[in-house]
């Protein structure tokens, strides 16, 4: 655990604090930081004693020479999870040391479990990743995604559903997020990974739709709160790893399908129009063409806020800022020109598809 690098690290912060000059030593007694780089690489025979004794040895003076390698000063043990790691020695009076070494040493030892602490978190990221990257592939290895799991000690059971989170602003750290996103799911209840820079999938499993519902409605207020413009969609439950694909591409096609005012999107709402992306291009955009001839962009509104209120006109109007004789004017006009009624529910069917594959046509 006491690496160079945090070696270096408290021996910059102690050094600077204190005034005086801090040494770092590893398992071997070898000075492995110090402000004296003359110093890096010898052997410090106290640090020796320190190592064999388990105790603080003070070293005077006069002492200084009983000790290759060693200065005047205090050294004491580097203890972390029961065992020494290393020596820390802290050179001057040491009538003036005791006080100030014992500081140092518990400094270091906080250091050094934070950044232990730290490390953890990282590998389990980094494991959490590579189980996301497998579940991803066309044909995942679950032998590895098994490995990856078993050294977290979690388990994927099913039911399972995935979200994404799309990132368009934050200021917020990729771990800082990740740790506020685990703590609404549940340390059992998923796995949260950035698959790019601005994309999140998190993957919820073991829980029943309710639940896992209540989970996502959490997932959306966290978001909400940490003032991140974002846009999220979730899928349909399923029980089979082999699915985990497909239920990406559905959340995928979701945001890329659904309007841009939606923040919170939910696949099995759109399913009905994900299918029109899997028809024939040619059949489909002689359909719509057919369908809607020459529809401007007004009367695509009309009929889009008409279809989202759910064919009330009042609604609809109110939606477009228009009078109600107005909008009546605009479906009187799109009936006459397209044959289509849209009051009607077969026409206003034949209508929807038809729009949904003109959005489709403009997306591609």
């Amino acid at each position: 655990m006491l690496t160079k690098k945090i070696a270096h690290e408290i021996v910059k912060e102690t050094s600077l604090r204190l005034h005086r000059n801090v040494n770092i030593m590893d398992v071997n007694g070898v000075i492995i930081a110090t402000q004296d780089r003359s110093r890096i690489g010898l052997t410090h025979e106290g640090a020796l004693e320190v190592l064999r004794t388990g105790k603080t040895l003070i070293i005077h003076s006069e002492q200084s020479k009983n000790w290759k390698g060693a200065q005047p000063g205090v050294n004491l043990p580097i203890v972390f999870q029961e065992d020494i790691i290393g020596v820390i020695g802290v050179t001057g009076d040491p009538h003036q040391m005791e006080d100030i070494g014992e500081l140092v040493k518990m400094t270091t030892e906080l250091m050094v479990k934070q950044e232990f602490i730290a490390s953890q978190m990282e590998w389990r990221q980094r494991t959490k990743d590579m189980i996301t990257e497998e579940l991803l592939k066309d044909d995942p290895s679950y032998i590895n995604i098994d490995r990856g799991l078993g050294l977290l000690n979690f388990d994927l059971n099913p039911p399972f559903m995935t979200i994404i989170i799309q990132i368009a602003e934050r200021s917020i750290s990729n771990q800082q997020l990740i740790q506020k996103l685990e703590e609404k799911i549940g340390e059992n209840n998923g796995i949260v990974s950035f698959i790019n820079v601005n994309r999140i999938l998190v993957t919820i499993c073991g829980l029943d739709e309710k639940d896992a519902s209540f989970k996502i409605d959490s997932i959306f207020y966290t978001m909400k709160k940490t003032n991140i413009l974002f846009k999220m969609a979730y899928s349909i439950p399923f029980s089979k790893l082999e699915k985990f694909n497909q239920s990406y591409l559905d959340c995928d096609l979701s945001l890329k399908i659904s309007e841009d005012s939606e923040e919170l999107v939910s696949f099995a709402h759109i399913e009905v129009k994900s299918l029109i992306y899997q028809l024939n291009e040619t059949l489909s955009n002689r359909f719509s063409g057919r369908i809607l001839k020459d529809c401007n962009k007004v009367r695509s509104q009309t009929l889009k806020a008409f279809f989202a209120n759910d064919l009330n006109i009042q609604k609809a109007a109110d939606k477009l800022f228009v009078h109600r004789n107005t909008l009546i004017y605009r479906l009187n006009k799109i009936t006459a020109e397209t044959g289509y009624d849209p009051r009607k529910f077969e026409d206003a069917l034949n209508l929807q598809v038809a729009l949904w594959i003109a959005e489709k046509a403009k997306i591609q």
